[in-house]
């Protein structure tokens, strides 16, 4: 049985569905779908409620859009929410311009500003302004990167996140060598980014991405069109540990041949000492001999 209720003072109100818009005294601009949606609505304007229990609570909320059944299910005074799927942002009742998208996305939102992207994104209660995006944390990125908390969009505009260091990610492994001498050949440079990227013109370090490509292109990012766009500077990272490495060895190398010179040079002191006491304790000797007629 189908149920539709209207009254003569609110107008541009459309209620599709069994009790759909039921309490509406007041409010005006609002299109309810679905079996109880926008149900409680009293002075509410200008939201849309598709699906059962759609913005069911809702009193005095506006500008809300729900779309799934129980989205937006206990809203009662929040504006400009957006729920998109089953039992998105069932849990706000007062947050406002909160976004969820997808089954369950939001679930566990009350707060004011956040987005859910994703089935089962549940989010946190009485978080304000923060993101929540299902799969980043589970996709590896190819751009490498330093941290693997670090978020990364590659050239294809794919998000994931940065660096994974397990050898469970990798192949072909083995050592550096002499690979990292390439960065020897790299020239530091200063400079301030074009005032429409940096208003501030703060003055930055750094390298050149053409110039890197053109001593070691692997150490370059690329933007669709091939072209050099930025530096991979962890990677640098890793050589000039490599780098340091190497000398450090060099250096306990050159350590190790100072300590055995210095143990021979005091065997030989040493030796020398012997000889000399040797030498004068014959000299009184050979001086009696010598002065007996």
């Amino acid at each position: 049985m189908e149920r539709l209720h209207s009254f003569p003072t609110p107008s541009g109100n459309t209620a599709t569905g069994f009790d759909a818009l039921f309490s509406n005294t007041e409010g005006a601009g609002n299109t309810a779908t679905g079996y109880q949606a926008l149900y409680s609505n009293t002075a509410g304007v200008a939201n849309t409620a598709n699906g059962t229990l759609a913005l069911h609570a809702n009193t005095i909320g506006e500008f809300n859009t729900a779309s799934g059944d129980g989205a937006l299910l206990n809203n009662t005074e929040g504006f400009g929410n957006t729920a998109n799927g089953g039992s998105a942002l069932s849990s706000n009742s007062t947050g406002n311009n909160n976004t969820a998208l997808g089954y369950n996305a939001g679930f566990n939102i009350t707060g004011t500003g956040n987005v859910c992207i994703g089935e089962g994104v549940l989010g946190v209660a009485g978080e304000f302004n923060t993101t929540w995006i299902r799969n980043i944390h589970n996709t590896v990125q190819p751009v490498v990167g330093t941290d693997p908390d670090n978020v990364t969009v590659n050239s294809a505009g794919r998000l994931g996140r940065g660096d994974v260091s397990s050898r469970r990610y990798k192949h072909d492994i083995k050592p550096m060598d002499n690979a990292s001498e390439a960065i020897l050949a790299l020239k530091p440079v200063t400079f301030r980014y074009n005032k429409e990227y940096d208003a501030t013109q703060t003055l930055a370090y750094g390298l050149i991405a053409e110039d890197v490509a053109q001593v070691y292109p692997d150490l370059v990012g690329r933007n669709r069109e091939g072209q050099p766009e930025s530096v991979r500077y962890e990677q640098i990272n890793a050589m000039l540990l490599n780098e340091f490495l190497k000398e450090h060895r060099k250096m306990e190398d050159q350590q190790k041949q100072i300590n055995a010179l210095t143990v021979q040079l005091k065997e030989q002191a040493a030796q020398i000492q012997k000889v000399s006491a040797q030498v004068k304790m014959s000299r009184p000797a050979q001086q009696v001999a010598m002065d007996q007629p």
